[in-house]
């Protein structure tokens, strides 16, 4: 007997019979633990937005129309998931750390300096929530993660050239952003005198 289609499970898992997503699960548990792992890095957060994954994906199913295959909508699940598990862990402590906030911050070693550069990493940790989804995704994985464009196309099934235009566009919105949030007043005020 020839194992039934993701299509025909997801019928099954509609009219009430559990095992179906089990069988799901079962098909595509280790490429979803994959996808989580490579944007996470560590095997305990990859884990976690596997779980989170299939549970989201089973508590949606039935807004699940079939445009795409199953694994292309759970793969989409686990990768939205696993960014929000990123920005989350470490949007702090990456915008402390990256050559970007270097690039808005002079180097302050004086401890009263610290407040206005919380006050920045804020602004920018706002400037990026503010980005569309897939200028975010490469934004955070380029800077965050460190990832080449080649790992970051790979992870996103897009072109390398489209990954470089929506950093270039992600990078040119979040600089307008903290430009406008100085200049209005709302950001720290780096003209002290």
């Amino acid at each position: 007997m020839e194992p039934l289609s993701d299509q025909e499970l997801i019928q099954e898992v509609r009219e009430g019979k559990r095992r179906a997503y089990t069988e799901l699960m079962h098909r595509y548990q280790e490429r979803v633990y994959w996808v989580a792992r490579r944007i996470v890095g560590g095997h305990e957060d990859a884990d976690d937005v596997t779980q989170e994954t299939f549970v989201k994906a089973f508590l949606a199913l039935g807004e699940f129309r079939g445009d795409s295959s199953f694994f292309t909508w759970l793969y989409r699940i686990a990768v939205n998931l696993s960014l929000n598990t990123i920005r989350k862990r470490q949007v702090l402590s990456y915008l402390h750390e990256s050559e970007l906030l270097g690039r808005f911050l002079p180097s302050h070693d004086d401890p009263s300096e610290r407040v206005e550069q919380e006050e920045t990493a804020t602004l920018l940790e706002r400037a990026i929530a503010q980005l569309p989804e897939k200028q975010r995704a490469v934004f955070v994985l380029r800077y965050h993660d460190e990832l080449s464009y080649e790992e970051i196309a790979k992870i996103l099934k897009t072109s390398i050239g489209g990954l470089k235009a929506n950093y270039f566009h992600a990078l040119r919105k979040v600089r307008e952003h903290l430009r406008n949030e100085i200049e209005t007043g709302k950001g720290p005020d780096h003209r002290k005198e």
